[in-house]
């Protein structure tokens, strides 16, 4: 059973950067693709980025340049560099398979704002 816990999001002024992480249990090394998912309110959850496991990335148009993702397979985990943050990217942020296969977590809460 894989499982994931995001952590790391927080209230952050535009400009601002803030470091997620997704702790993986279970069978990561298996997951060839992982990815970094965000729901707004009122709008559909949506891809932002995701890592192969050899380290090639895609990321969203919205979020290009501004944030990177990263995985660290002896941690079974997957953090997501943001900086230059907007009031756009509050939302809730997700980890799982890309595309996604196992069950969300309880995701952790970004909220950009002065």
């Amino acid at each position: 059973q894989v499982q994931f816990v995001e952590s790391g999001g927080g209230l952050v002024q535009p400009g601002g950067s803030l470091r997620l992480s997704c702790t993986v249990s279970g069978s990561f090394f298996t997951i060839y693709r992982m990815g970094w998912y965000r729901q707004a309110p009122g709008k559909q959850r949506e891809l932002v980025a995701a890592i192969i496991r050899g380290g090639s990335t895609n990321y969203s148009d919205a979020v290009k340049g501004r944030f990177t993702i990263s995985r660290d397979n002896a941690k079974n985990t997957v953090y997501l560099q943001m900086n230059s943050l907007k009031p756009e990217d509050t939302a809730v942020y997700y980890c799982n398979k890309d595309p996604p296969q196992y069950f969300w977590g309880q995701g952790t809460q970004v909220t950009v704002s002065s």
